[in-house]
């Protein structure tokens, strides 16, 4: 069997920046054992598998090399490049995803990409577990938690770029991840973050539009506005819009494609 894959740089307009993910695109989902293996193959952060409904709708799922997701925003972002690419006159589309349901995307006249998403703000906690303390080389100075990560927020932005994460303890917070942030010293961003996933991905993710549906909501709180500009702080680095309305996160993003190929599976 043949399928198309396409290699895309999300959460940018350059290439070999923001985060890379596989997209293959199929008429019936291939076997999970299957989608494993070729996400293990390709070995990206993410490759999103999209099922054809019709040209408006889809079903999604996104692969780690190590196990299935149930929530990405850049191989969403992804996805949808590559859809919309095919179909010049294309303008929205609805995937669905198990876990989070129905995901609207439209694209912008400014070459933006923009994704309805769930609002999954974090909450604070008291009880830090000391995987999490001892597993970061500075002290936070909050930590919440929402379904998908530990938030841990420092005073400034150079903790969030200088922290170093020992991963063999972080993965015993699974299934949780960890997302360290601040506010942003730059006039340019609101805020920035990193995220580490040794549990369910990799040491570090480039840029992860998922947990931005918990750092919107928080940081929108915390400076009194519903627009902001967020900066992963990774080495490839990515930039993410979000806006924030009652119970929704719109995420916007751009995208550069890299490859285009064949896999023989």
């Amino acid at each position: 069997m043949e399928l198309e894959i396409n290699i895309i740089d999300a959460f940018t307009d350059v290439a070999f920046k923001g985060n890379s993910a596989a997209v293959i695109i199929t008429n019936d989902w291939l076997s999970d054992e299957l989608m494993q293996s070729i996400a293990m193959e390709n070995n990206l952060s993410e490759t999103a598998f999209v099922k054809v409904i019709n040209l408006h709708n889809y079903e999604i799922r996104w692969f780690s090399p190590i196990t299935e997701i149930d929530f990405c925003g850049h191989a969403t972002l992804a996805s949808s490049f590559v859809i919309f690419s095919k179909n010049d006159n294309l303008i929205h589309i609805d995937f669905y995803a198990e876990a989070v349901g129905n995901l609207s995307i439209t694209k912008m006249d400014n070459g933006y990409i923009q994704m309805d998403f769930p609002s999954r703000p974090p909450e604070v906690i008291s009880d830090i577990p000391s995987a999490l303390l001892n597993g970061l080389s500075i002290k936070p100075t909050e930590v919440l938690l929402n379904n998908q990560a530990y938030f841990v927020v420092y005073e400034n932005e150079i903790d969030v770029t200088s922290v170093v994460p020992d991963n063999e303890l972080l993965k015993q917070l699974a299934p949780y991840d960890v997302v360290v942030t601040s506010k942003s010293k730059s006039n340019d961003y609101d805020f920035v973050s990193r995220y580490f996933w040794p549990a369910n991905g990799g040491d570090e993710d480039p840029v992860t539009g998922s947990i931005h549906t918990g750092l919107a909501p928080y940081w929108a709180e915390k400076l009194d506005k519903s627009k902001l500009i967020a900066y992963q702080a990774s080495k490839r680095g990515g930039n993410i819009i979000c806006n924030v309305a009652d119970n929704k996160v719109y995420l916007l993003g751009k995208a550069v494609h890299y490859l285009k190929g064949t896999i023989k599976v």
